[in-house]
């Protein structure tokens, strides 16, 4: 193929076409709805069948065998050549990514061609496509737009893609995705893509629920409000840890107090290990137990190692706490939350309980991977460790107190932020917060819930006074962590990450 002279040629017949549109100056009704819905049929074959799923047999017979296309980063390729590269790259079987091209909504025209006669010989197509890349374990990410002129002929009775331009490429910039965060009809989509049905997001900056933003669907048709109501799993540990650390600043209870004074459980009653066990082990995850006592084949609760010696993540620690507290104060958990934390905060939406306060019009219900909802689950007395009923609203609110050690004395603030334990390089357990170490003598507090049909997690940076929320309904709803966090946090924020992947 003589390059240059293929390049004159399109650029003449290009030119010869536009000229013509001007000098008839096609009107809408000239732009024939039949052949719109003819082209982007033959579109929808080259990519959202073809292209997308990598069938070549698609592409195939879709061109002409004198097929050209143009690329203003890769020159000219002739049929042979573009589907070898095509073959052998994107739709490679080694292929380090996956690759999905969409149409920008409302950027296609379409104008007919039309010989002396008046008979349709061809069409014009022009438009904007952008490009999706996903990697394995990773949510899809927007790549590149480009826009893209496809001359189509009509050789007997087909349509035959004669000449493509690929064009004007970019890249997403920072920009770009900082447009997407404030682009809700692009997240939405975003969240269909990656089969999450709701997202609620909590944004503070200087110490302060700035911003809350809550996208998808409780259901078909019913969009979720901004005060959705979600089961929030083990973020109600938080919560239990800073009853306790109120009740260490005022003076009524005491950080390592060992706990039989005011409860022993059963299960280890005669076991020597019981009198270790104190507030601060039990917030630092040092407790030697099992996350939960039914995970053991006997059912009982039993002490894995000394307590003290070494970090195991427990719920059983909380509860453990939980009967402790309660014996100790003759109220229980959630009134005790009621008392120090709701009802200050004025965290109206928030609770242990499921009762008939909760507006089920508002309750985003769980789902699996596949789109089948679990049944809610419906405590009947709090868990210190899991399971609290709140509003992004809400525990951003709470979050912001504990950022700004409300009712907690400065000691207290600074055992809750010093390393009690290494869980992983740079990462450590505090008195109920996880603690990432960014350097320079900055810090991340966090801490993360997980159950059937919930994903949560929030970042909190106390140097700078912000944080970030991130609440889902489904079970891999972490796979959206990645992207906001980077957004909202910035470099801090890709250093947790680094640190959380490493």
């Amino acid at each position: 193929m003589k390059i240059n002279q293929s390049i004159f040629q399109l650029k003449a017949i290009l030119i010869g076409m536009l000229l013509l549109q001007f000098h008839i100056g096609f009107s809408q009704e000239e732009k024939k709805p039949e052949l719109y819905k003819t082209i982007m049929s033959k579109d929808s074959l080259l990519f959202d069948i073809g292209f997308n799923t990598c069938d070549i047999s698609q592409f195939e017979n879709l061109y002409t065998d004198d097929f050209e296309f143009y690329h203003d980063k890769d020159s000219v390729s002739n049929k042979t050549k573009f589907l070898y590269n095509l073959k052998n790259g994107i739709c490679s079987p080694t292929r380090k990514y996956n690759y999905r091209r969409e149409l920008v909504e409302g950027s296609t025209e379409i104008y007919p061609l039309h010989n002396k006669n008046g008979v349709l010989y061809g069409a014009i197509q022009m438009s904007t496509h952008r490009f999706y890349e996903k990697s394995p374990g990773k949510p899809e990410e927007p790549g590149s737009f480009a826009k893209f002129t496809h001359l189509w002929l009509l050789q007997n009775k087909s349509w035959k893609l004669a000449r493509s331009l690929s064009y004007d490429h970019k890249m997403i910039s920072s920009t770009t995705q900082s447009n997407f965060f404030e682009n809700d009809q692009e997240i939405e989509k975003w969240l269909k893509q990656n089969n999450v049905p709701t997202l609620g997001i909590g944004i503070i900056n200087n110490g302060k629920l700035q911003e809350i933003k809550v996208f998808g669907e409780l259901k078909k048709g019913v969009t979720a409000p901004y005060n959705t109501i979600w089961n929030v799993a083990s973020l109600t540990k938080p919560i239990t840890a800073i009853v306790a650390l109120k009740l260490i600043s005022s003076g009524k209870w005491n950080l390592d107090e060992p706990l039989y004074k005011y409860w022993i459980d059963p299960d280890i009653a005669k076991d020597p290990n019981t009198k270790l066990l104190t507030t601060r082990i039990i917030l630092s995850h040092q407790t030697g137990f099992p996350n939960w006592r039914f995970t053991n084949e006997s059912g009982k609760l039993d002490f894995k190692f000394k307590p003290g010696t070494k970090y195991q993540y427990s719920g059983e620690g909380l509860e453990y706490l939980r009967k402790a507290l309660e014996s100790k104060f003759h109220k229980t958990l959630d009134q005790l939350a009621d008392e120090l934390i709701f009802k200050p905060l004025k965290m109206n939406d928030t609770q242990f309980v499921w009762n008939d306060k909760i507006e089920l019009s508002r309750y985003a219900i769980g789902y699996d991977n596949k789109g089948n909802a679990y049944e809610p689950t419906k405590n009947k007395t709090a868990n210190a460790a899991d399971d609290l009923l709140t509003t992004i609203g809400d525990y951003g609110t709470f979050l912001c107190s504990v950022m700004n050690s409300d009712g907690l004395s400065k000691n207290v603030f600074d055992d809750m932020t010093s390393h009690q334990v290494e869980t992983k390089k740079n990462k450590y357990f505090g008195l109920g917060f996880e603690i990432y170490d960014l350097g320079n003598n900055d810090y991340a507090l966090s801490h993360g819930g997980a159950d059937k049909g919930v994903q949560t997690i929030f970042l909190l940076l106390p140097k700078t006074k912000q944080g970030l929320v991130i609440f889902t309904n489904v079970d891999d709803g972490y796979k959206v962590y990645e992207k906001i966090v980077s957004h909202y946090l910035g470099e801090k924020g890709k250093k947790i990450i680094e640190i959380e992947t490493k």
